[in-house]
């Protein structure tokens, strides 16, 4: 199931780590919903230069120009520099990951319960097996928490997936770990 993509603000959604209240992505991109657990969100590599700023009216003098105003350029993912994503390196191996996540579930199993009991049975069910799946690519995942890096919350995985001949950034977010939110 792919969720639409809305590009007007008034539509737009937000989706939240629950644990944190850190932005972790918006419905503006290409998302898929696996399992009924995990969102995939499927992102673009991107540069951006810094620095790049025109103001109407304004024009340098052939001094200012001349003394070479250095700009600096930022390469990554789109989702993850919109949204401010920090890269975790906290997981060495599969063993301290799947520590983490033993943790995170419980956590988030323990909100399910007080919010959304109807889902708990989904969210068990389903992510044993989705993550069993995930975790067979674990040394091909890179990992990234919201923007203030606290590691008790969300920690998005992501991989590169030949989509079309592109090799594509797709990032993976918990569904019941999120919060959407409407702009």
């Amino acid at each position: 199931m792919y969720l639409e993509d809305n590009t007007t603000s008034e539509n737009m959604k937000i989706y939240k780590d629950i644990i944190t209240g850190d932005e972790m992505f918006a419905d503006t991109y290409k998302v898929k919903l696996v399992d009924d657990v995990i969102y995939e969100v499927y992102g673009k590599l991107v540069t951006r230069s810094e620095g790049d700023i025109r103001i109407e009216g304004f024009n340098p003098s052939a001094e200012e120009a001349d003394e070479g105003t250095e700009t600096s350029t930022e390469s990554g993912v789109d989702v993850v520099l919109n949204h401010r994503l920090q890269e975790c390196f906290a997981f060495g191996d599969k063993k301290s990951f799947t520590l983490y996540l033993k943790d995170y579930m419980k956590k988030v199993l323990t909100k399910l319960e007080e919010k959304s009991p109807d889902q708990v049975e989904v969210f068990k069910t389903n992510m044993n097996k989705v993550m069993k799946e995930i975790l067979s690519r674990f040394k091909d995942l890179q990992f990234f928490t919201g923007e203030s890096m606290d590691c008790d919350g969300m920690v998005a995985m992501c991989e590169y997936r030949d989509i079309d001949g592109v090799s594509t950034p797709v990032l993976m977010f918990f569904k019941h770990g999120l919060d959407e939110e409407k702009c």
